[in-house]
């Protein structure tokens, strides 16, 4: 069935980003219930009432087209695809008109849904609070040196102690890095990005977290060698105001109830049956 046959395309991409033949057999083995399935509830979907008021524009459909075509290098390389899978070019943009007028008629039954207030918003973050709690992290740079001797060891650290008085400000510090650092951090100016509590080794992380913005570390040594940081930024952390967070909530409780409100119309088109 030439549905069937899509419908194994689309979700082998959407679900391993591979093309069907070229999933393991537990993964065929999956794919195939997931297919079946899926097929099943389309198929009520289509048959629904709603399903007469929707018709899919040429231009959405072009454009889902040219989107499936992108994923193959060459238009050969998608024809020999669709050749193994039963399809050629008008079966494939049936079978996807097909699925586009599927996404259709779920929006519109989402779409009768209330739309999610401020109060409801602010209503699940005064009942989730530990959901908006930032951890505290900071944007950090480092010089590395490494040595194996205590020769070597002596002369790291009196170069690092005398970056450390004389570099003042993230370029200065990310150039120094550049010239001095033997960390690959250094072809980025020694950053090591933002850096949350136990990322770092044992022995730098409470030098690394007692930093001020601006401020460059005491020499310190690690596992790897001997390193001086610098802390560009400490970024906001703690319970997040409901003010950042407010329309993160509103489009997490309107995605949420567009899937309930969908899963439960489904549901009744099997009890009607």
């Amino acid at each position: 069935m030439q549905q069937t046959a899509y419908l194994e395309l689309k979700l082998a991409w959407e679900l391993f980003k591979q093309a069907p033949e070229a999933l393991e057999i537990p993964q065929q083995d999956k794919l195939a219930k997931i297919v079946a399935r899926q097929h099943d509830i389309e198929q009520r979907i289509l048959q629904a009432p709603e399903a007469s008021k929707v018709i899919v524009p040429k231009a959405t459909l072009d454009s889902r087209l040219a989107e499936i075509r992108r994923r193959y290098q060459t238009d050969d390389e998608l024809g020999n695809e669709l050749q193994r899978i039963g399809l050629d070019a008008d079966t494939l943009a049936t079978a996807v008109e097909r699925d586009l007028k599927v996404e259709a008629i779920l929006d519109r039954v989402a779409a009768a849904i209330p739309a999610v207030t401020e109060v409801d918003a602010e209503i699940y973050y005064r009942l989730h609070p530990a959901a908006f709690y930032q951890p505290e992290t900071r944007k950090l740079r480092h010089i590395l040196i490494t040595f194996n001797s205590q020769v070597e060891q002596d002369k790291a650290k009196a170069t690092l102690e005398k970056l450390r008085t004389t570099v003042h400000g993230s370029s200065a510090f990310g150039q120094a890095a550049l010239r001095h650092s033997q960390c690959p951090t250094a072809m980025n100016g020694g950053q090591l990005g933002t850096v949350k509590h136990g990322q770092l080794y044992a022995e730098l992380e409470p030098i690394a977290f007692g930093l001020s913005p601006g401020e460059i570390s005491p020499v310190v040594q690690s596992p790897i060698g001997l390193h001086i940081l610098y802390c560009e930024e400490i970024l906001p952390y703690g319970l997040l105001s409901f003010d950042v967070v407010r329309e993160r909530i509103i489009e997490h409780l309107a995605e949420k109830r567009r899937h309930e409100a969908q899963r439960g119309w489904i549901i009744s088109l099997y009890r009607q049956s």
